[in-house]
């Protein structure tokens, strides 16, 4: 660490911190690139990509009303001749479009935010919390809200206690959505023991018990595969959080937002992981919860989890311990856990070890010539690049591993990414500058040395980009 100058310092703690450089942001860190870090966390949480504040209930209210429009179009269009049915599904047509159109411009909002925030490390924490609890917008019923889920959920506590952000995730409507939690029924609560009446003691066809979120909090959320939970845990976790929903038509108050059904809630004490929780109704979930963000499982696997994205896929096991050590002393306080991370000499290695993924090389793109997209199509290329906006393969969320993103097929498609942005927006400024103010101190003498050399601006910049220095972090 006391080898390693102000300007290398600098760069390593905005382009590995960060999201890259904007110009100036290299200057205004080298005075004391810790404390630039360490400035950037806030008791308020992560900035917000969005406008409008509240979005989720009115984006699940209008998903419900377009459900309900197709519906009814389907069963009418059965006795309509084909140019009728044709014209009654174009209001159902564009509704669809005007859901997709919504995540468009989340996302869009997003990235403009990412492209142009001073406050890069602030950014990237969020960002890396939003992947931790992904909620993918592959399906329709999830795409509009994702953007509200960040925003509402997870950015204003990213800096706060981890139980509360366990929690607020978890209760989100996007979040119930995904996992298909919203229509999980205990096989013994009264909702089931109606639709078994209702069915001639046949069992019920509505509803069941779904474990997908139970599954998901202990796999992924907290403890991790290795946290020594079983599948009966995860099943008795699962009839803990029967009854946790999204209001409905019958809910016109509540619609779109959290609510728990009685009705619906599975009844009697359950045991998880060898502790016995006594029936309390929503409360019985929530101490689950509070168990699983005090474990000591929950920080080994979180904090793993942090220095491996910032720092190594290998990361130095006592960097982990120091992080573990943070974690449990402030009892899961997320900002304290950031402190240490950026106050360790072990994050501050010269080496850059990890690969940017697609969406963080198209923003740090951005940001070195000091733009943002002015459309979502402008973002268009993530998808040829495999990451596709709002869309993460799975509830683990997008990979953080060099060997996933760094394949041959992949830098051909950043190359050819490269070549077309820097054509469109490749800046006035002298070449060998702009070099020097996106890499600072790790910029090499041979990459430098291309860059000078190139035959055009567009040539230099596509260079610069597709450097090593440039695709690692």
């Amino acid at each position: 660490m006391a080898q390693l100058s102000k300007d290398l310092m600098a760069a390593i703690a905005v382009t590995r911190f960060g999201l890259g450089a904007r110009p100036g942001d290299l200057s205004e860190a080298a005075s004391d690139p810790k404390g630039w870090l360490a400035a950037q966390i806030t008791p308020r949480g992560a900035d917000l990509g969005l406008a409008t504040h509240d979005l989720s209930a009115s984006r699940v209210r209008a998903l419900r009303e377009y459900q309900m429009e197709r519906r009814d179009t389907r069963r009418a269009a059965e006795g309509m001749t084909p140019e009728e049915a044709e014209a009654a599904r174009d209001p159902v047509a564009a509704a669809r479009r005007l859901i997709r159109e919504s995540a468009g411009e989340d996302f869009l909002a997003r990235a403009r935010l990412a492209a142009t925030t001073p406050a890069g490390f602030r950014e990237r924490w969020a960002l890396f919390w939003c992947n931790h609890f992904t909620v993918s917008g592959i399906k329709l019923v999830t795409a509009t809200v994702v953007g509200p889920f960040e925003q509402e959920a997870i950015r204003p506590r990213v800096f706060g206690r981890f139980e509360d952000l366990l929690i607020a995730s978890t209760a989100h409507p996007g979040m119930l959505l995904y996992l298909d939690q919203a229509q999980s029924i205990g096989p013994n609560s009264r909702a089931a023991e109606f639709f078994k009446r209702r069915q001639g003691g046949q069992g019920q066809r509505l509803g069941g018990l779904n474990e997908n979120l139970a599954r998901e909090i202990l796999e992924l959320h907290t403890v991790g595969v290795d946290g020594g939970y079983s599948q009966a845990d995860v099943t008795e976790f699962a009839r803990c959080l029967t009854g946790w929903s999204i209001g409905g038509r019958r809910e016109p108050k509540k619609m779109g937002e959290f609510v728990f059904r009685d009705l619906a809630h599975e009844p009697g004490a359950r045991t998880v992981m060898g502790k016995r929780y006594s029936e309390d109704g929503v409360m019985q979930a929530y101490a689950v919860m509070k168990d699983l963000a005090a474990s000591p499982a929950t920080a080994r696997h979180l904090c793993g989890k942090i220095a491996r994205h910032f720092v190594s896929d290998t990361p130095p096991p006592a960097l982990v311990e120091a992080l573990e050590r943070s974690w449990l002393a402030s009892g899961g306080d997320l900002s304290v856990v950031a402190r240490t991370l950026v106050a360790s000499p072990l994050a501050w290695s010269p080496e850059a070890e990890k690969f940017k993924t697609p969406y963080e090389y198209v923003l740090s793109g951005y940001r070195v010539i000091g733009g943002q997209p002015a459309a979502v199509e402008h973002l268009a290329g993530l998808a040829g690049m495999g990451q596709r906006p709002f869309a993460a393969p799975s509830p683990k969320g997008w990979p953080d591993e060099a060997a996933y993103w760094a394949t041959p097929d992949a830098l051909i498609k950043r190359m050819a990414w490269a070549q077309q942005f820097s054509a469109v927006v490749a800046p006035e400024r002298d070449p060998d500058a702009m070099a020097r103010l996106a890499l600072g101190a790790r910029l090499s003498p041979t990459v430098a040395r291309a860059v000078a050399r190139a035959e055009s601006r567009p040539e230099a910049l596509s260079l610069l980009l597709m450097s090593p220095e440039f695709l690692r972090r």
